[in-house]
């Protein structure tokens, strides 16, 4: 029998975990490239052998999606395969009309296929849409499973960006480490938090050995999901969020409304700054998809450490910047302390964003007046500090996980806004864990 050959569209992450669980040293198929988006400069790499297993010697090559067309008919490629998340259905169907138009098949793989099997018990923490407060809600999970007598291992989404046969298998436990592996300003704000909670967080790409990993450390594995992806591993108890203020894309988003089938706890997040109208709208949807799931209501209260200093000020405000961009929000934290606390005027960045700043918002023209926190490597770290140094304004808000001064020079006075979730009645997350788990014996 000839062998199947394939390409699989992705962006760093899930693409690379579907090749290691059904491709990888699998005969009947060929896999013949990846393709990457979403993310700057991860184009034009290669799958090493180190990591691609016995049948790619000399690894696999990644292209820019955009050669996708070109790239099904050159190569004769049998199946695509679809790898990469929060986007709209219909933006999938388009995807599979091009690569059936060019003559291929078009394929999305399930959990069944993917997901790995622990020899501890799994927690999950996903979302329907990026920007739902997926990080905020993990570190309360992980508090209150440690306030349970739990020893807890984060394992963190793929974020490999960098070198990926050092990258395959990651272990976070101190700022130094993160220093080591010269980690990206987006890493760095889902892993510091956990860091500074004394949690140890895995990430990487070889999600096998990472588990693994972290089944050495842990009583119970805490699944941080990244985007609105499933998780790489088969969770005992699944936490899905929604956000009412994107009412109607907990239905419309791929695999986000996958994940709110799949839940076992919804968390409808942000209700204290959301539209009631919006929460009741997800709430409708929460009941008609995954009806059997426990509901938790919840906020995302926002602290600042000197309020008075916003008021009357021309104010930049400095957001999470995958919330902003392939996560389609025009706000977030910052825009509402700025609101909140009385600036004068959100000062627009862009006609003073300089190179892959300005590409970032020519590719996402909704983003609003506000900035996205990019820095997937030194040059765009150096383009966001000179974006921030020319843009004219009294103040920074600074409304990413991390402390931006330190990766960046900020040369104006900020202001850091923090945010952590807040559970609104019962139940809460640790009566929803107490009872799935019971205290440590």
């Amino acid at each position: 029998m000839p062998k199947t050959r394939v390409l699989i569209m992705g962006a760093a992450g899930r693409d690379f975990h579907n090749f290691n669980m059904v491709y990888r040293d699998n005969p009947a198929y060929e896999v013949v490239a990846f393709t990457a988006t979403q993310i700057p400069d991860i184009g034009g790499r290669l799958y090493p052998p180190e990591l691609a297993g016995n049948l790619y010697p000399q690894g696999i090559p990644i292209y820019d999606e955009a050669d996708l067309t070109d790239l099904i008919r050159e190569h004769a490629i049998d199946e695509v395969v679809f790898a990469y998340s929060d986007v709209s259905h219909e933006y999938v169907m388009h995807r599979a009309s091009q690569a059936l138009a060019a003559g291929a098949d078009f394929r999305l793989i399930g959990p069944r296929h993917t997901m790995l099997k622990s020899s501890k018990p799994v927690v999950g923490v996903g979302a329907v849409r990026t920007g739902c407060g997926k990080s905020q809600t993990t570190r309360a999970v992980s508090r209150a499973l440690r306030q349970l007598g739990y020893r807890v291992a984060v394992v963190r989404h793929p974020m490999p960006y960098g070198d990926l046969a050092r990258q395959a298998v990651q272990r976070f436990a101190s700022y130094h480490d993160l220093d080591a592996y010269n980690v990206t300003i987006e890493e760095r704000e889902e892993y510091e938090p956990h860091l500074d909670n004394g949690v140890v967080v895995f990430a990487g790409v070889d999600y096998e050995r990472i588990l693994r990993a972290a089944e050495q450390e842990a009583d119970i594995v805490l699944w941080d999901g990244g985007n609105n992806d499933l998780p790489f591993f088969a969770p005992d108890l699944y936490f899905v969020l929604v956000d009412p203020h994107r009412p109607g894309h907990e239905q419309s988003y791929h695999p986000g409304e996958a994940n709110l089938r799949m839940a076992d706890v919804v968390i409808i997040n942000k209700i204290d700054t959301a539209d009631q109208q919006s929460v009741w709208r997800v709430r409708e949807s929460v009941r008609a998809l995954s009806p059997a799931a426990t509901v938790i209501d919840a906020a995302s209260p926002i602290f600042v450490d000197d309020p008075a200093a916003i008021r009357g000020k021309r104010v930049l405000v400095v957001e999470d910047g995958p919330t902003l961009t392939h996560g389609e929000m025009s706000y977030g934290a910052g825009v509402v302390a700025a609101q909140r606390f009385g600036a004068a005027e959100l000062v627009d960045p862009r006609p003073y964003a300089v190179r892959s700043i300005a590409e970032t918002f020519a590719r996402y023209p909704n983003t609003g007046t506000l900035l996205p926190a990019m820095g997937y490597g030194d040059a765009q770290r150096a383009d966001l500090e000179e974006t921030i140094r020319r843009t004219p304004c009294d103040l920074v808000i600074v409304a990413t996980p991390i402390d931006l001064a330190r990766v960046i020079t900020l040369d104006k006075p900020a202001q850091r806004v923090r945010y952590e979730l807040q559970e609104i009645g019962q139940p809460t997350i640790y009566e929803v864990l107490r009872a799935k788990f019971g205290p440590k014996a």
